[in-house]
Parts: structure tokens; sequence; C-alpha cells
């Protein structure tokens, strides 16, 4: 929109120089508009920002609303750019893990959706923000370094940047497992509590009957 805005008040002085109205001076005229109108526009609108890449935006999601709808929509941005894969800047290895990551978390959020138990304020938390968060930023950081570098370089944890982004995501994938059996035993109680009511209400006219 800066650009735009700026292009739009340099025109002017070169459609009157082509009118004949302005002289050379149109020239510079055109540069101060296109400065002006730059600046305009980025107060207005917001400037660009330089240097920043097209998957940083395939990565930013919105965290606001029902927590199912935010990992859902997050699920859906992550995959896309890991089959994508920018520059192959995910090894074979990665995007497995990545995409394995994906299917956990869409197991959980199916899970979540059937189950009889819930998630604590704090869990539904970590829910939400596995998705929509930790791994949109661990994917932005690791893509941000050069390849060869992230692939070969050691860090001060003496392992890869590679090597480091596979333990992450292994961590997140346990904390999605301990999510699932959150619920998982939930469900178990609540089952377990069923059996023994009906055991309680028909158990004894059974034997009784025999």
């Amino acid at each position: 929109m800066p650009n735009g805005c700026g292009l739009l008040l340099a025109a002017l002085p070169l459609l009157l120089k082509g009118a004949g109205l302005l002289g050379p001076e149109a020239y510079l005229l055109a540069l101060g508009g296109y400065l002006a109108g730059f600046i305009a526009g980025g107060l207005l609108f917001g400037f660009p920002v330089l240097g920043k890449r097209p998957w940083e935006a395939e990565l930013s999601f919105d965290d606001n609303g029902d927590a199912r709808q935010v990992i859902d929509t997050a699920l859906r941005g992550i995959r896309s750019l890991v089959m994508h894969n920018p520059d192959q800047c995910l090894s074979n290895i990665l995007q497995q893990r990545v995409l394995g990551l994906c299917d956990r978390l869409e197991g959980l959020l199916i899970q979540w959706e059937g189950s009889k138990g819930t998630l604590s304020l704090e869990e539904e938390f970590h829910a939400r923000h596995l998705a929509s968060a930790y791994l949109p930023q661990a994917l932005k950081t690791y893509l941000s370094i050069p390849k060869d570098f992230a692939s070969e370089r050691l860090l001060e944890n003496g392992r890869t940047a590679h090597d480091t982004l596979v333990l992450a995501l292994d961590d997140l994938s346990a904390k999605v497992g301990q999510l699932a059996d959150d619920l998982a035993g939930q469900d178990a109680q609540a089952f377990l509590a069923h059996s023994r009511f009906l055991d309680e209400k028909f158990g004894t006219r059974k034997q009784a009957l025999r």
C-alpha cells in the first residue's frame, strides 16, 4: 500500500509534464511525490517488512476463538508449508517428524471431540499453542538458518540445528501423547464408574436368579 501511494503521487508531475505544464523539474517533483506518498501510505496502512519471507506469513496463526478451530487451521497451514518445503530446507526426516506431529495433534483433536473427559485450562492452553505457536515458531526460526549451516555446523549444545529441531519435535510429540493419555484415562475412569454402577444395579439380581 505505501508503494502504491508513492507511485500515485509520483505520476501526477509526470502527467503534467506530458501535458506541457511542467518542465524538467517534473522528475524531481515525481521523486518527491513518491517519497511523500510512501511515507503517508506507511503511516496510514503500515510500512512493508523488509526481508520477510513468504513462509513467515504461512506460519502465523490467529490464536483467538475456539481451541479446536485454532488447532485445525494451524495444522492445515503447517502441512501445506511442509509439503511445499521452501528452498528444500527441510530434510526428509524433518518432514516426516513434522507431519507425524501434525497427525498426532489431529488425532488428539478427534479424541478430544469424542471424549467424555476434559482438558484443564493449562492443558488446553498447551494443546492450542502446540499447533498455533510452539511448532510454527520452531519452524520459523529453523527456516531462517541457511540450509548447509543448519545441517553441518554444531551449536552450543553440541548438536546441529537440524538434530536440535528433531529433538524438539520429539518433545512436542511426547507432550501430545501426555494430553491424549489424560483424556483416555478420564474416559477409562468414566467407563469403570459406569461398570460399577451396572454391577451394583444388576449384579446381585443375577446371582439371586442362579
